[in-house]
């Protein structure tokens, strides 16, 4: 298998193809940018200094969304903090609380270690350098063409770097080339300018803002989370100067409280949003009336609730229904919708923890006054003769100048992949093997396990994807907005059903998923007698899928054998020359990836909800 992009999505489907694996099978996980390795745009060392910390609290990054305090216990037991400098080198991580953003990539880079270390005999991870420039389907899997190619000695793989590029022949390929630089045309003049910084995650950009002369003025253009990384850097350092928030909508994110946690809260189904269209105008007036009410509802029948996070319950309740009342509006309405309020939505879904927001909030007041919000659109930004930068702003009260020492293009990310210039994403979208995401017009069109579908609405089995490319499909198919639609929450699931799916077709020759819904309707149909049979078996598999130890599984496995050979006949179906304990697995399989994916309760319910929570479970 070829997982082109090593960042945060394709370590993470890497770690559980690893961890799945029952047969020998060779995973190549290929990055253009050795950097970004276990890391991406978000994470990689070079573009985050020390003060640049997780938005969400420290117990919320676990990459592994069945076990809640990983990160958090590898950050206190296990990370090499030699070189870590104050006061991060004593500090001790709580779930509630902030963690440094670079960390991750060293997290990411031992959690994958392990698990290629506790892979089965057989299984090996390959670690290698390119850029993936296209992705041909053939019968026996896919042909990827990589150019500077780079493969360790004693791979198999071409061992070679080169002008010529090379190609591999995959069973399998997951596409997880995670987030791309939108092109800001507001900034065409200013692009190659010393006082613009493009991508405040590069090490080029960290340096300019680092280095900038304390009284100097600053101009950011966004006001969401990653402008605050921007400002809150410069604040931090002793910056002196204005710091000018450009927002077209003037949204400032909310602060987390001390000891939020992540929660489910169940509420009625705002139905009017179910109804049929009738335009831009009525159809946010009856969001406005029912986002009212629900919020009014938490706020009286959850008084224990932080008001600071009613929205954002009120914003995961409506999740399930999201995609009943989005199948109502047509698509050009839905992206235009989108485009207007994807800050707002943002900011509903989501907040900053105090440690970011703080700085951020004392800066805004006025007794500081450092930090200026400025409500209006970028329409253009030149050099001035004095060498700095002019912007100029549409604003409600007229348009409006402003000269600055540095320009911060806050990370703009380009979800339209025919705007990409990418040559793979060129090669798969002009020879139909991809198609842009229709309804939201965001990421590309796959189905529910994350398989591309081409030109002609067929799915690609021989590709996958995970991450940011799911935009849309997340928002369309699981009523997920704001950053959870590509955000590390998405991705864990994502590369479970990911990995899960591509490892049983290569290892039965067989793709069950294809039988989903008479899995269903088996699972529907058992006696009392057969279920708690199956209930056992699926528990079981639950079980081996999240341990992490060769043993385990090994044990798990066979217990699950004999669990599948002792079990009383279960209803199935006809889809071909298949044994009886080969259908009976891949439903056992296929109900525990399902469970174990249920986005509709909190990690720690689920743990609760599948029998393997433990004592740290009940901790707060």
């Amino acid at each position: 298998m070829v997982i082109v992009g090593a960042g945060l999505a394709g370590t993470a489907t890497a770690i559980r193809l690893l961890s799945f694996a029952r047969k020998p099978l060779e995973i190549v996980l290929l990055e253009r940018r050795p950097d970004y390795r276990s890391a991406g745009v978000a994470y990689h060392r070079d573009g985050n200094p020390w003060g640049h910390v997780f938005n969400i609290q420290a117990g919320r990054m676990s990459v592994f969304r069945e076990d809640v305090l990983d990160f958090i216990r590898w950050a206190n037991d296990e990370a090499d903090r030699r070189h870590w400098p104050a006061p991060w080198d004593d500090f001790e991580f709580v779930e509630h609380g902030p963690a440094p953003r670079r960390i991750f990539q060293n997290y990411l880079m031992d959690r994958l270690a392990t698990a290629a270390r506790q892979a089965c005999p057989g299984v090996v991870l390959v670690e290698a350098d390119g850029e993936a420039t296209d992705v041909e389907p053939c019968p026996s899997g896919a042909e990827v063409t990589v150019r500077q190619w780079s493969a360790p000695p004693g791979s198999g793989l071409p061992a070679w770097r080169g002008s010529e590029p090379a190609v591999i022949l995959a069973d399998h390929v997951v596409l997880a080339t995670g987030l791309e630089l939108r092109e800001p045309p507001f900034a065409a003049e200013a692009l190659g300018h010393p006082a613009f910084v493009r991508n405040p995650f590069s090490a080029a950009g960290v340096s300019k803002l680092t280095t900038l002369s304390p009284e100097a003025t600053v101009a950011i253009v966004g006001s969401t989370l990653s402008a605050y990384d921007s400002a809150g850097l410069l604040l931090r350092q002793g910056h002196l100067g204005p710091i000018y928030l450009l927002s077209k909508t003037g949204t400032i994110f909310r602060t987390y409280p001390r000891g939020h946690e992540h929660g489910v809260v169940r509420l009625p189904c705002p139905k009017s949003l179910l109804e049929p269209y009738q335009g831009r105008e009525d159809f946010l007036g009856r969001v406005r009336a029912e986002w009212e009410t629900a919020c009014a509802t938490i706020r009286r029948e959850h008084p224990d609730i932080d008001p600071a996070v009613v929205a954002e319950r009120v914003a995961k309740a409506w999740e399930p229904h999201l995609p009943e009342a989005i199948a109502q509006i047509p698509s050009a309405e839905l992206q235009g919708l989108l485009d207007e309020f994807s800050t707002a939505l943002a900011s509903f879904r989501v907040g900053a923890v105090e440690h970011t927001m703080a700085i951020i909030e004392q800066a805004m007041h006025p007794a500081d006054g450092r930090v200026r919000l400025v409500v209006g659109k970028v329409e253009k930004i030149t050099p001035a003769d004095s060498g700095r930068l002019t912007l100029r702003v549409a604003t409600p009260e007229g348009e409006r100048a402003l000269e600055a020492d540095l320009v911060v293009s806050n990370f703009s990310r380009e979800w339209d992949y025919r705007r990409v210039g990418q040559p793979l994403w060129r090669n798969l979208l002009q020879k139909g093997t991809a198609m842009p995401q229709e309804r939201t017009g965001r990421g590309l069109e796959v189905d529910e396990y994350g398989t591309l579908l081409d030109l002609q609405g067929r799915p690609v089995r021989q590709i996958s994807a995970v991450g940011p490319l799911r935009e849309g499909d997340e928002m369309v198919r699981n009523g997920r907005v704001g950053a959870f639609t590509f955000n590390l929450a998405a991705i864990k699931n994502q590369s479970i059903v990911v990995a899960a799916r591509a490892v049983e077709e290569v290892e039965s020759q067989e793709d069950w998923t294809k039988f989903h819904d008479q899995f269903q309707l088996c699972v529907s149909n058992m006696k009392e007698a057969a279920r708690a049979q199956f209930e056992e078996a699926v528990n079981l598999e639950v079980r081996r899928l999240v341990a992490k130890s060769r043993k385990e599984r090994e044990l798990l496995e066979s217990r699950l054998a004999v669990r599948i050979r002792t079990m009383d006949e279960t209803p199935t179906f006809s889809p071909g020359a298949f044994r009886h304990d080969e259908l009976t697995r891949a439903l056992i399989h296929w109900t525990a990836v399902e469970r174990l994916t249920d986005v509709t309760v909190t990690p720690r319910q689920l743990r609760r909800q599948l029998g393997i929570a433990n004592t740290d479970d009940l901790e707060g």
